[in-house]
């Protein structure tokens, strides 16, 4: 029986809701099969081992209940989730071969205006299926290598069959497990040693089909002493049904490299995003992690980094807006398995209407991480009298010899600060917005030009209707 209780009210979101009729090539049944893996894997026509990870992350899905802590998921039913979507369309190095309906989304989204003005790559996927690749040439004589995730498992086979699936293992939980079993798309970034990317690379993922879900993988190898900027942009438009994000993210910076991995998600009010990102960081090199989480109707999200080398570095700078119908379940991970590490988490969220915000977090010094640092600050920010923040930080030590720092504050809009803005001529309503805009502002100034006012916009969105 097919469920139909996910009933959306939603401020008009402008292009980000715009929907395109629901077409397809090809199209899988609802739920979760092995003969809908089969058929996953034979539309690509991947090895065999890749298969045989699919079928065990399959058998894994079923065999790990849901979490039981964080957010009800049980209105997630696999059963009635269309997981495969392949659209009317082959990958394509030209804005203008794209079907005319799949085109004007992106052209709608901005990304041929942002390719051309910021961009040295760029990568656009439309349900299940990338359509749209282009990259510099001087980033291929450089050595780049940026395609999509099926073709990599086919010409860089040696590089994935070591390393996909070691950075989010299968068995991290159910939603990674189904990642694994029906995932399709996503990009492969591999970055030579000693090289340079001065300007960078994006991925977009939109998910257009209803009662659908998305299941990009996202691999990144950046080797010694090599830099490169990541970006990913995420949207779908709304829908009275559930629609299902869990795609994974596998980052991997070897000694000396240095990774910028920024990411805007603004997924529709039905979307459950259940997401998982990790890093692995060797010795002597950077992560860094900047993130905005606007939209769904759930988001469980928490961007790790692994400091497996001495002196290895993570940074994370995140954002959150929960409207009325949300609870974004949201935080970051270090963990020091090294010495002399160091790591920072830095985490915003803004509540409304009666939206939730959680911030959930983990710092683990393990028994090696004897010299390491971490200080973690928790700023949450709510509107009005409705709206719910909740801090929940773990913290596992098991050396007596690092140093950690938490700080988290809770609180509501300063009325005396709206006060001294009226008294300076500026209406209620726009006195409130700045302080929210200013208070997303450390994040902001964190991403390029066009993604910060990006983020501005959205922001601006989720304050329609909230204010006076």
């Amino acid at each position: 029986m097919t469920r139909e209780k996910t009933h959306v009210e939603d401020i008009d979101r402008g292009v980000f809701d715009k929907k395109n009729a629901f077409e397809y090539s090809k199209i899988s049944e609802k739920g979760l099969t092995e003969s809908i893996v089969r058929m996953i894997s034979e539309e690509k026509n991947e090895p065999e081992w890749m298969l045989q990870k699919r079928l065990e992350a399959m058998k894994l899905f079923y065999e790990i209940d849901n979490p039981i802590w964080g957010p009800d998921l049980s209105e997630v039913v696999i059963d009635d989730i269309t997981l495969y979507v392949k659209p009317k369309s082959k990958e394509e190095n030209n804005w203008d071969n794209l079907p005319d309906d799949i085109k004007q989304t992106f052209y709608d989204l901005g990304l041929p205006d942002a390719e051309i003005k910021a961009l040295a790559g760029i990568s656009a996927q439309y349900d299940s299926e990338v359509v749209y690749h282009s990259v510099k040439n001087y980033l291929k004589e450089m050595g780049v290598i940026y395609i999509n995730m099926d073709e990599a498992v086919h010409k860089y086979q040696h590089l994935v069959k070591k390393w996909f699936g070691t950075a989010v293992e299968p068995t991290l939980h159910k939603y990674s497990a189904l990642h694994y079993a029906v995932w399709s798309g996503g990009s492969f970034v591999y970055v030579p040693k000693g090289q340079y990317v001065d300007i960078p690379i994006q991925s977009y993922f939109r998910l257009n089909a209803p009662g659908a879900g998305q299941f990009e993988h996202t691999f990144i190898y950046v080797e010694e002493g090599a830099y490169v900027h990541y970006i990913e942009g995420c949207s779908a438009p709304k829908y009275n049904v559930v629609n299902v994000h869990a795609g994974a993210v596998e980052l991997f910076v070897r000694e000396g490299a240095h990774l910028r991995y920024s990411t805007i998600e603004n997924w529709s009010k039905n979307m459950y995003n259940l997401n998982t990102k990790r890093g692995i960081v060797w010795k002597d090199a950077h992560l860094e992690w900047v993130s905005g989480s606007f939209g769904s109707r759930v988001s469980m999200l928490y961007p790790a980094s692994i400091l497996i080398g001495e002196n290895a570095k993570s940074d994370f700078t995140g954002i959150s807006f929960a409207n009325d119908g949300q609870i974004l379940d949201n935080g970051a991970k270090s963990i020091h398995a090294a010495p002399n590490t160091y790591s920072t988490i830095n985490a915003r969220s803004i509540s409304k209407g009666g939206g939730e915000c959680v911030y959930r977090g983990l710092v683990h010094f393990k028994e090696n991480s004897k010299g390491s640092k971490a200080n973690v600050n928790c700023e949450s920010l709510m509107i009005d009298s409705e709206s719910v923040s909740d801090t929940i930080p773990v913290m596992i030590i098991e050396n007596d010899d690092v140093d950690l720092g938490h700080e988290a504050k809770i609180g509501r809009i300063d009325d005396t600060k709206i006060f001294y803005l009226m008294s300076r001529g500026i209406s209620e309503e726009d006195a409130k917005a700045m302080l929210v805009r200013g208070f997303a502002e450390p994040i902001a100034k964190e991403l390029p030009m066009e993604y910060a006012v990006e983020m501005n916009n959205l922001i601006n969105l989720e304050l329609i209707g909230s204010i006076g």
